[in-house]
């Protein structure tokens, strides 16, 4: 198999942008901010803000306010979820 075809399969079993969203976060301990993980996982800031809600309502990432900025950090849950994620990606 190339390496095409084991991304092929990998959307088959998650969606793309939410997983990697996840796996990103968890690659960077400290806290991120929903502008760079968007171009960090190639989506608009707008689609990254909504995948993330909907991981907050899951309770697997949590929101920080400082000032005027956001920052997004994986929650327990969250970390545990990517993990297994990433361990799924490498085994693809």
């Amino acid at each position: 198999m190339i390496k095409k075809d084991n991304k092929d399969i990998f959307e088959v079993f998650f969606r793309r942008k939410p997983a990697m969203v996840l796996v990103a976060l968890r690659q960077n301990s400290r806290n991120r901010y929903g502008s760079v993980l968007a171009k960090e996982v190639d989506c608009t800031y707008s689609h990254a803000v909504k995948i993330l809600q909907e991981m907050e309502r899951a309770n697997l990432v949590t929101f920080a306010k400082q000032g005027r900025i956001k920052t997004i950090a994986l929650t327990e849950n969250g970390e545990k979820i990517a993990e297994c994620i990433e361990r799924i990606k490498d085994l693809l």
